[in-house]
């Protein structure tokens, strides 16, 4: 498990805050890969060696592996076991039941013995209340990761409603907070969202922040990181189909490296702008 102490020092060392998405399509992977006996461990396997100095975090998203049954879950189980000790892994379930289902859900992702895997933290919608949260929380060390305002249009269905507590977003993240710590509870803010980090940051001043739509979805590094930033970093940049998906040829690991290296040298710029290295 990675502590919040640890994920600072990795950042730091790393000179990143870059958490690489392992959303593997097995439609989308180069042909030849194909040929081997699990064709997507194979490619995550090669995107890890790629890139695993170069950022401080895996997320793999379990809908794509859910899709393919039990193949898909062996190959996500495997991806697990092999993901860095030093890297932050996140299982991207978005889970948000309560009661045993929430429960069973939690050991599906965090009881190794039950299920052959234990991520260090899981996203999870909070939209039921502090039920859907609390079985993952009855584990020692590992974090959740709650949505509280996306880049999907629609955001603005609920997002956006007016509460007592300000927007439903607001609400939820000040709720959060009586929950759980800094060291347990992270929450996920779209990358388009820039301007909103600024009264995020208002509302949960030392969390992380899971920072998915940077690049292609049109969230901008450099806005994320003014307005976001905190003295620790406090961010972790997601990206999925810019760097697994940058080439679709026998030099795919190569070319993801490079995207991520590219990501990280402006990670980097931003991170000694800001005073934390």
């Amino acid at each position: 498990m990675i502590s919040r102490q640890q994920l600072i020092e990795q950042i730091k060392q790393k000179k990143s805050f870059l958490c690489v998405g392992l959303d593997t399509d097995i439609e989308k992977i180069p042909e030849f890969l194909k040929e081997y006996a699990d064709p997507v461990f194979e490619f995550n396997k090669r995107i890890i060696d790629a890139t695993r100095d170069l950022c401080v975090s895996y997320k793999p998203n379990a809908a794509f592996y859910e899709s393919r049954g039990v193949k898909g879950l062996q190959s996500l189980i495997d991806t697990w076991k092999y993901l860095p000790a030093d890297c932050l892994n996140i299982i991207d379930a978005k889970r948000g039941d309560i009661g045993n289902t929430s429960d069973m859900y939690a050991k599906a992702f965090l009881d190794e013995k039950a299920a052959g895997m234990s991520f260090d933290a899981i996203t999870v919608s909070p939209y039921m209340g502090h039920d859907t949260v609390t079985s993952y929380l009855a584990y020692p060390g590992k974090w959740v990761i709650l949505l509280a305002l996306t880049s999907s249009a629609g955001s603005k269905d609920f997002q956006y409603l007016t509460t007592d507590h300000g927007f439903l977003y607001e609400a939820v993240i000040q709720k959060a907070n009586t929950w759980a710590g800094a060291d347990r509870i992270m929450y996920v803010v779209g990358a388009t969202k820039s301007t909103e980090f600024v009264n995020i940051r208002k509302l949960a001043p030392d969390n992380f922040l899971l920072v998915p739509g940077v690049g292609a979805q049109g969230g901008s590094l450099p806005d994320v990181c003014r307005y976001g930033m905190n003295k620790d970093c406090g961010l972790m940049i997601n990206a999925s189909r810019s760097i697994i998906y940058a080439s679709n040829g026998r030099d795919f690991a190569e070319a993801a490296r490079t995207e991520a290296q590219s990501m990280q040298k402006q990670m980097q710029a931003e991170l000694e702008k800001a005073g934390v290295i």
